[in-house]
């Protein structure tokens, strides 16, 4: 049994791929947006809301948190994503302009789409234009929802649920129809994530309060962006969705906001 452990290479089982080491950074990264959102000036809607903890007490939390559920569920999905034959993060079959590039130009175009759909639910949704992270919180949330969101919704719920459906339970079979079927719950779940948000900047006391027509805003947004990440997913990997995620909300967030 020593002898075992004496012959084995334990430099090889610490070392990590460049698509879990990217993914770690990623991680990372989130976990420093998280706890630098915590020392930035509170937006006005909450201006009056008082702090559960000391700040610091809440970054350490958040980065916690970030670095133990969303580094846990993320990594398992970067597991099974590979076990289901998606590409990995950084895979030598996907250039740099289709990890890139293409995710730039697609979050540029969502971004206008949202600005576009947004302006035209203004005139009948009966609140208006949705209201966004005051300047520079939009960039902080725009990193981090890049990131966090894709982490938990695209790259942990995709390929789980495809994993135990079509890999395991039904032996590899209809994996195009459920991967479709899962990108369509991950929308749902994706955009009904938002309603808290919704119902806190509109002070609706009630689920009900929230006018039909901006429920549906809500689904057709945060939907349209969700089904385009999940496609690029499939294509390219998880920096795809992330890319797409981030420049969507810099164009709709960061820059319309400050309009």
């Amino acid at each position: 049994m020593f002898g075992l452990w004496k012959n084995c290479d334990c430099s090889q089982m610490k070392k990590f791929s460049l698509s879990e080491k990217i993914y770690f950074g990623l991680i990372l990264t989130l976990a420093i947006l998280a706890a630098i959102n915590v020392f930035l000036p509170y937006p006005q809607l909450i201006a009056g809301a008082t702090m559960p903890a000391p700040k610091l007490v809440l970054a350490i939390a958040n980065v916690a948190m970030i670095l133990i559920l969303y580094g846990g569920l993320g990594f398992t999905g970067l597991v099974l994503s590979k076990k289901i034959g998606l590409p990995e993060i950084w895979d030598k079959k996907v250039s740099n302009r289709e990890k890139f590039l293409i995710p730039l130009i697609v979050g540029v175009g969502l971004g206008i789409f949202l600005i576009v759909a947004d302006m035209v639910f203004a005139n009948f949704n009966t609140i208006g234009r949705f209201v966004h992270p005051p300047f520079p919180n939009s960039i902080i949330a725009s990193g981090a929802a890049g990131i966090g969101e894709e982490v938990i919704f695209r790259l942990f719920f995709i390929p789980f649920w495809v994993w135990l459906i079509s890999f395991v339970i039904l032996k590899k079979r209809f994996f195009n129809q459920f991967f479709w079927l899962i990108s369509i719950a991950s929308a749902l779940a994706f955009s009904l994530g938002h309603t808290a948000s919704i119902m806190i900047l509109y002070n609706f006391t009630s689920f009900g309060q929230i006018p039909l027509v901006v429920f549906g805003e809500m689904i057709l947004l945060n939907g349209t962006i969700s089904l385009f990440a999940a496609y690029y997913f499939r294509r390219f990997g998880f920096l795809a969705p992330v890319g797409i995620h981030f420049w969507t909300d810099i164009v709709w967030h960061v820059i319309w906001g400050l309009f």
